[in-house]
């Protein structure tokens, strides 16, 4: 089930879609949790419009649809409008809140019977905003469900239940979705099952074009961004896997092993539940840095999903491939060969303005972080890495998010006492919870490092 902040969020955004196909005059007759997708950023995006219509006088008489989110009007064959989808709408308001469908029985026959007649049962543990704005939408006489009414959609953004949406950002995609996807780029399909992202697309044979086929398209100026600027389709192509894996523990986990794909080489450094080695990718030998994790002591769940969420900012590092086998989890990342700022610490002292470049650059990526609700927990100098051997601050990313955590509501906080005894904020070690400001006590001792030379708490 979701909270209410929750669906208030996503039924917000639907009812926005809704009311734009009402007014280009559309009836959606299907919308159900399979039909709403999350685009990258968490908006909803509607789709299948298989059942939609534009009907004849504002009335349609097909009976179709998903019978559980059917509308009365629908069900009995009597003609239905636009009414028919704040129905729809309220079955799935109902189904985020409690788990359950308003209306099911035992078979098709049953359900229908159901939605005709019978009497909606009222979960006690809902609202008295929610039950109110469920009450009006499951109005059997369309004339008198909320919606229907010639203020339209006006009536749903009045109700009580969204009080605290802000219609403009909303429609602005201003306000943050309540979940992120974690991928890795546009094209990352790995939330979909493997049963039919692994199987090979098929061309449709087409017709052989006329010798006036390209009248048909005058006047359309679309063009596939592939084409423009000399981009290398095939190298487009070969980005995408023959085959997505298979779901595993981590569903961005390949199912083939890392000797498949890459040549590991020499170690290049050490933690306290892993390792990183060097390794050399078989057919482009670029160079990469796997960090390999041994599972028996650590779940790096966590930081697949940041590093999957967050890694496209500039300052923290990418991860680019991850497997595992019985012992070891294995996560690929970009190499950094400049090395730590320990490293250019102990080696050479920096001047205030040089340390203050360089903390600007962590400072931000923290704070980016800290925006969406990651507390690293492992902030120190030699999690601090430059990408390149020409130390040029806007070069240096974050890494190691072994002890980072994602928060999971506004005022919640951490208990774990996670930390590198040198770095750690005082009310980590007091054990009676914490939040994203041990970070700050974290970038203060890095500064003091930075501009003494040395630590000063032993």
């Amino acid at each position: 089930m979701f909270t209410e902040e929750d669906v208030k969020f996503y039924l917000a955004e639907l009812a926005l879609a809704l009311d734009h196909l009402h007014s280009i005059g559309i009836i959606y007759r299907d919308l159900k949790p399979e039909n709403i997708l999350l685009d990258a950023d968490g908006h909803i995006s509607l789709t299948d419009f298989g059942l939609s219509k534009q009907p004849v006088d504002d009335q349609a008489f097909s009976f179709c649809g998903t019978v559980e989110y059917m509308a009365p009007e629908v069900v009995n064959r009597k003609g239905h409008s636009f009414a028919a989808d704040w129905w729809s709408f309220g079955v799935l308001m109902y189904e985020m809140l409690t788990g359950a469908l308003p209306f099911q029985g035992s078979n098709r026959k049953e359900t229908m019977t159901q939605i005709l007649k019978a009497k909606l049962g009222m979960p006690a543990f809902l609202s008295p905003e929610a039950q109110a704005l469920l009450r009006v939408l499951f109005k059997r006489n369309p004339v008198n469900r909320l919606g229907a009414g010639p203020e339209g959609v006006q009536e749903i953004k009045a109700h009580s239940f969204f009080a605290t949406i802000d219609w403009d950002k909303l429609y602005n995609k201003e306000i943050s979705p309540p979940f992120k996807p974690a991928v890795s780029r546009a094209d990352d399909a790995h939330y979909f099952d493997s049963e039919y992202t692994s199987k090979t697309p098929k061309d449709s044979p087409g017709v052989p074009p006329s010798a006036n086929a390209h009248e048909l398209f005058r006047g359309f100026s679309f063009v596939d961004p592939t084409l423009l600027d000399g981009h290398d389709i095939q190298t487009h192509l070969n980005q995408i896997p023959e085959k997505m894996p298979e779901l595993a523990t981590h569903s961005y986990i390949k199912p083939n092993k890392l000797s498949d794909e890459y040549e590991v080489e020499e170690q290049i450094g050490t933690g306290s539940y892993s390792v990183c080695r060097r390794c050399v990718h078989r057919s482009s030998r670029v160079e990469y840095a796997v960090k390999i994790i041994d599972k028996s002591k650590r779940d790096c769940h966590e930081e697949i999903d940041i590093l999957l969420r967050y890694g496209q900012h500039p300052n923290i590092v990418t991860l680019r491939d991850a497997y595992q086998d019985e012992n070891s989890v294995y996560l690929v990342m970009e190499l950094m060969k400049g090395g730590e700022l320990l490293d250019q610490i102990q080696q050479q002292p920096y001047s205030e303005r040089e340390v203050s470049a360089v903390m600007n650059v962590i400072v931000q990526t923290v704070a980016y972080l800290h925006q969406n609700g990651v507390v690293h927990r492992d902030l120190k100098p030699s999690n601090c890495l430059f990408a390149t051997t020409h130390m040029n601050p806007q070069g240096i990313r974050l890494c190691d998010f072994g002890f980072a955590k994602q928060l999971r509501a506004e005022n919640g906080l951490l208990m774990t006492p996670c930390y590198t005894a040198n770095f750690v904020a005082p009310e980590v070690l007091k054990k009676q919870g914490y939040d994203a400001a041990c970070d700050i006590w974290s970038l203060g001792i890095i500064l003091y490092i930075m501009l003494a030379g040395y630590i000063n708490i032993s």
